[in-house]
Protein backbone atom coordinates (compact mmCIF):
# COMPACT_ATOMS: atom_id res chain seq x y z
CA UNK A 1 0.00 0.00 0.00
CA UNK A 2 1.56 3.35 -1.02
CA UNK A 3 2.54 5.45 1.96
CA UNK A 4 1.13 8.63 0.46
CA UNK A 5 -2.27 6.96 0.14
CA UNK A 6 -2.15 5.88 3.79
CA UNK A 7 -1.36 9.43 4.86
CA UNK A 8 -4.27 10.81 2.85
CA UNK A 9 -6.62 8.10 4.08
CA UNK A 10 -5.55 8.79 7.65
CA UNK A 11 -6.17 12.50 7.19
CA UNK A 12 -9.72 11.84 5.97
CA UNK A 13 -10.34 9.42 8.86
CA UNK A 14 -9.03 11.99 11.34
CA UNK A 15 -11.48 14.60 10.08
CA UNK A 16 -14.38 12.11 10.13
CA UNK A 17 -13.52 11.06 13.69
CA UNK A 18 -13.24 14.72 14.71
CA UNK A 19 -16.67 15.57 13.32
CA UNK A 20 -18.25 12.51 14.94
CA UNK A 21 -16.73 13.60 18.24
CA UNK A 22 -17.20 17.36 18.12
CA UNK A 23 -20.69 17.79 16.70
CA UNK A 24 -22.51 15.25 18.92
CA UNK A 25 -20.49 16.37 21.94
CA UNK A 26 -21.51 19.98 21.44
CA UNK A 27 -25.16 18.98 20.99
CA UNK A 28 -25.17 16.75 24.08
CA UNK A 29 -23.96 19.62 26.24
CA UNK A 30 -27.45 21.12 25.83
CA UNK A 31 -29.73 18.17 25.07
CA UNK A 32 -28.10 15.29 26.92
CA UNK A 33 -27.38 12.02 25.16
CA UNK A 34 -29.79 11.13 22.36
CA UNK A 35 -30.03 8.13 20.04
CA UNK A 36 -28.58 10.16 17.15
CA UNK A 37 -25.60 11.56 19.07
CA UNK A 38 -24.95 8.20 20.69
CA UNK A 39 -24.92 6.55 17.26
CA UNK A 40 -22.40 9.04 15.88
CA UNK A 41 -20.10 8.79 18.90
CA UNK A 42 -20.25 5.00 18.88
CA UNK A 43 -19.21 4.69 15.24
CA UNK A 44 -16.78 7.61 15.09
CA UNK A 45 -14.11 6.04 17.27
CA UNK A 46 -13.52 3.39 14.59
CA UNK A 47 -11.78 6.04 12.46
CA UNK A 48 -9.13 6.67 15.12
CA UNK A 49 -6.77 3.83 14.22
CA UNK A 50 -6.12 4.91 10.60
CA UNK A 51 -5.71 8.53 11.70
CA UNK A 52 -3.17 7.74 14.43
CA UNK A 53 -1.32 5.38 12.10
CA UNK A 54 -0.96 8.22 9.61
CA UNK A 55 0.24 10.58 12.36
CA UNK A 56 2.84 8.00 13.35
CA UNK A 57 4.01 7.43 9.78
CA UNK A 58 4.39 11.17 9.28
CA UNK A 59 6.55 11.66 12.36
CA UNK A 60 8.30 8.28 12.65
CA UNK A 61 11.63 9.45 11.16
CA UNK A 62 11.80 12.08 13.93
CA UNK A 63 10.08 10.36 16.86
CA UNK A 64 12.48 7.41 17.21
CA UNK A 65 11.96 4.37 19.39
CA UNK A 66 9.93 6.25 21.97
CA UNK A 67 7.50 7.30 19.24
CA UNK A 68 7.14 3.71 18.09
CA UNK A 69 6.40 2.46 21.60
CA UNK A 70 3.98 5.34 22.18
CA UNK A 71 2.20 4.54 18.92
CA UNK A 72 1.90 0.85 19.84
CA UNK A 73 0.37 1.59 23.27
CA UNK A 74 -1.89 4.25 21.79
CA UNK A 75 -3.12 1.87 19.08
CA UNK A 76 -4.00 -0.81 21.63
CA UNK A 77 -5.75 1.78 23.79
CA UNK A 78 -7.59 3.26 20.81
CA UNK A 79 -8.86 -0.14 19.73
CA UNK A 80 -10.04 -0.92 23.25
CA UNK A 81 -11.69 2.48 23.54
CA UNK A 82 -13.38 2.12 20.15
CA UNK A 83 -14.88 -1.16 21.35
CA UNK A 84 -15.99 0.46 24.59
CA UNK A 85 -17.53 3.42 22.75
CA UNK A 86 -19.35 1.11 20.35
CA UNK A 87 -20.73 -1.06 23.16
CA UNK A 88 -21.78 1.80 25.43
CA UNK A 89 -23.28 4.03 22.74
CA UNK A 90 -24.87 1.45 20.43
CA UNK A 91 -25.78 -1.36 22.82
CA UNK A 92 -25.93 -0.33 26.48
CA UNK A 93 -27.57 3.04 25.68
CA UNK A 94 -30.67 1.25 24.36
CA UNK A 95 -31.05 -1.12 27.33
CA UNK A 96 -33.34 -0.55 30.26
CA UNK A 97 -31.43 1.18 33.10
CA UNK A 98 -31.69 -1.86 35.38
CA UNK A 99 -30.37 -4.16 32.67
CA UNK A 100 -27.61 -1.72 31.75
CA UNK A 101 -26.50 -1.50 35.38
CA UNK A 102 -26.39 -5.30 35.61
CA UNK A 103 -24.39 -5.57 32.37
CA UNK A 104 -21.84 -3.01 33.54
CA UNK A 105 -21.30 -4.60 36.94
CA UNK A 106 -18.64 -7.07 38.01
CA UNK A 107 -15.96 -8.22 35.54
CA UNK A 108 -17.37 -6.04 32.74
CA UNK A 109 -16.74 -2.91 34.79
CA UNK A 110 -13.16 -3.99 35.49
CA UNK A 111 -12.57 -4.65 31.79
CA UNK A 112 -13.99 -1.23 30.85
CA UNK A 113 -11.84 0.57 33.43
CA UNK A 114 -8.75 -1.31 32.26
CA UNK A 115 -9.47 -0.39 28.65
CA UNK A 116 -9.89 3.27 29.56
CA UNK A 117 -6.63 3.17 31.54
CA UNK A 118 -4.69 1.80 28.56
CA UNK A 119 -6.30 4.44 26.32
CA UNK A 120 -5.30 7.24 28.71
CA UNK A 121 -1.72 6.01 29.02
CA UNK A 122 -1.35 5.46 25.28
CA UNK A 123 -2.83 8.86 24.42
CA UNK A 124 -0.53 10.63 26.88
CA UNK A 125 2.53 8.80 25.51
CA UNK A 126 1.66 9.52 21.89
CA UNK A 127 0.99 13.17 22.74
CA UNK A 128 4.46 13.33 24.32
CA UNK A 129 6.00 11.74 21.23
CA UNK A 130 4.37 14.34 18.95
CA UNK A 131 5.51 17.21 21.14
CA UNK A 132 9.07 15.81 21.27
CA UNK A 133 9.30 15.09 17.57
CA UNK A 134 8.17 18.62 16.64
CA UNK A 135 6.82 17.47 13.29
CA UNK A 136 3.24 18.54 13.99
CA UNK A 137 2.21 21.99 15.25
CA UNK A 138 2.50 22.17 19.03
CA UNK A 139 -1.03 23.39 19.80
CA UNK A 140 -2.93 20.43 18.28
CA UNK A 141 -0.24 18.01 19.47
CA UNK A 142 -0.86 19.10 23.06
CA UNK A 143 -4.58 19.38 22.40
CA UNK A 144 -4.71 15.77 21.24
CA UNK A 145 -3.34 14.49 24.53
CA UNK A 146 -5.00 16.84 26.98
CA UNK A 147 -8.53 16.83 25.56
CA UNK A 148 -8.77 13.10 24.83
CA UNK A 149 -7.40 12.16 28.25
CA UNK A 150 -9.86 14.49 29.98
CA UNK A 151 -12.76 13.17 27.88
CA UNK A 152 -11.88 9.60 28.84
CA UNK A 153 -11.65 10.52 32.53
CA UNK A 154 -14.96 12.45 32.45
CA UNK A 155 -16.80 9.85 30.34
CA UNK A 156 -18.77 8.45 33.27
CA UNK A 157 -20.00 11.90 34.37
CA UNK A 158 -23.20 13.57 33.09
CA UNK A 159 -22.89 15.70 29.95
CA UNK A 160 -22.27 19.37 30.72
CA UNK A 161 -21.20 22.45 28.74
CA UNK A 162 -17.62 21.68 29.92
CA UNK A 163 -17.64 18.24 28.32
CA UNK A 164 -19.16 19.83 25.21
CA UNK A 165 -16.23 22.27 25.05
CA UNK A 166 -13.78 19.38 25.49
CA UNK A 167 -15.42 17.52 22.60
CA UNK A 168 -15.11 20.57 20.36
CA UNK A 169 -11.48 21.20 21.36
CA UNK A 170 -10.59 17.55 20.76
CA UNK A 171 -12.27 17.73 17.36
CA UNK A 172 -10.35 20.90 16.52
CA UNK A 173 -7.05 19.29 17.47
CA UNK A 174 -7.77 16.20 15.35
CA UNK A 175 -8.78 18.28 12.33
CA UNK A 176 -5.65 20.44 12.65
CA UNK A 177 -3.39 17.39 12.89
CA UNK A 178 -5.17 15.78 9.94
CA UNK A 179 -4.85 18.87 7.76
CA UNK A 180 -1.17 19.03 8.73
CA UNK A 181 -0.77 15.59 7.15
CA UNK A 182 -2.17 16.86 3.87
CA UNK A 183 -0.06 19.98 3.85
CA UNK A 184 3.11 18.40 5.20
CA UNK A 185 3.19 21.14 7.81
CA UNK A 186 6.26 21.41 9.99
CA UNK A 187 6.73 23.66 12.95
CA UNK A 188 9.87 25.17 14.36
CA UNK A 189 13.25 23.58 14.63
CA UNK A 190 13.28 20.65 12.27
CA UNK A 191 12.81 20.28 8.58
CA UNK A 192 10.24 17.84 7.38
CA UNK A 193 11.51 14.31 7.26
CA UNK A 194 10.73 12.38 4.10
CA UNK A 195 7.72 10.10 4.09
CA UNK A 196 9.53 6.90 4.99
CA UNK A 197 8.93 4.34 7.66
CA UNK A 198 11.35 3.80 10.49
CA UNK A 199 13.06 0.50 10.89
Amino acid sequence: MPLLWMLRFGAVCGVVMALSLGIPGAIEAFTGETAATSFALGLGAAFGAPAVTAFHLRQSPSSGRFGTVAYAVNMIGLNLFAGIAFALNLVVFFLEPVVAAAVLAGPTRIALLAGVAVFVIGTALFCASMVRARVFPRVPAWGYGVTLVLLALFASLPDTPLTGVLHVLAAGSLIWLSLSLRRGEVTSGREAAPYVTAG
